[in-house]
C-alpha cells in the first residue's frame, strides 16, 4: 500500500473517481433521469458530493497518523479542491436556473433563510483555501499561517452540515451522520493537539532545596 501511495500515477485512478459523480449527474441530464424537478436532482447531488468530499478531506490527516501512511497527504489537495468543484456547480445551480442570475434576489435570499445563509458562508469559506492550495501560496503565507487559513474547513464544514439539517427539515439521518463524522473529527483534532503540546512543553524546574547541601 506504501508503495501504491507514493507511486506518481496513483492520483490519476483517484482524480477519475472523483469525477465519476459528475458523470452520474451528466449521465442523468442526457437520460431524463433527473427525477421530476431537474433543478432539485442537480442542487442535491451537487451538495452531498461537496459536504461527502469535505468530510473525506478532512479524513486524510487522522488516517494518515493512525495508519502510519504519510503519502495519503499527497490526495488532500485534490480532495479538497474537487470538495470546491461540486460547491461551485452547487452554487451556479442555485444562481442559475433557481435564481435565473439575478444575484440582488439571490443576497435576498441569503439574508432572508438561514439555511441559505449558512450554506452561502460555507462556499465563501471555500474560495480562500481553494485560491491559497499550492505549493507557491504555502511559501509566501509560511507553514505556520497557511496552516491556520486551512482551518476554515473545519468551520465550512460545519456551515455546510447545518445548512443540510436546516434544509432537509424531517429527513435528518443524513445530515446527522455527517454532523457526527464531523464531530469526531473535530475531537481527534484537539486530543491530537493536546497531545503534541504535552510532549513539546518544556519540563518543569526542579524545586530547589533551601540549602546547598539539604
Amino acid at each position: 500500500m506504501p508503495t501504491f501511495l507514493a507511486n506518481k500515477w496513483t492520483k490519476i485512478p483517484v482524480f477519475l473517481l472523483c469525477l465519476v459523480p459528475f458523470g452520474v449527474m451528466f449521465w442523468a441530464s442526457r437520460t431524463g433521469h433527473m427525477g421530476p424537478d431537474p433543478v432539485a436532482f442537480f442542487q442535491h447531488a451537487t451538495g452531498d458530493w461537496t459536504l461527502r468530499f469535505l468530510v473525506i478531506t478532512l479524513c486524510i490527516t487522522p488516517l494518515r497518523k493512525l495508519l502510519k501512511l504519510p503519502d495519503l497527504v499527497r490526495f488532500r489537495r485534490m480532495l479538497g479542491l474537487f470538495a470546491f468543484f461540486y460547491a461551485c456547480l452547487h452554487f451556479v445551480t442555485y444562481l442559475g436556473p433557481d435564481q435565473s442570475f439575478d444575484v440582488a434576489g439571490m443576497f435576498k435570499d441569503v439574508a432572508k433563510r438561514p439555511f441559505i445563509t449558512l450554506g452561502f458562508a460555507a462556499f465563501v469559506l471555500m474560495i480562500p483555501l481553494a485560491l491559497t492550495s499550492t505549493a507557491g501560496w504555502i511559501r509566501r503565507l509560511g507553514g505556520r499561517r497557511w496552516q491556520m487559513l486551512h482551518r476554515l474547513i473545519y468551520v465550512s464544514a460545519i456551515c455546510g452540515v447545518i445548512h443540510y439539517y436546516w434544509l432537509v427539515k424531517s429527513a435528518i439521518l443524513r445530515p446527522l451522520f455527517y454532523a457526527a463524522i464531523v464531530a469526531v473529527l473535530l475531537v481527534w483534532r484537539l486530543v491530537d493537539w493536546f497531545i503534541r503540546r504535552s510532549k513539546t512543553a518544556p519540563a518543569p524546574a526542579k524545586t530547589q532545596n533551601a540549602s546547598a547541601n539539604g
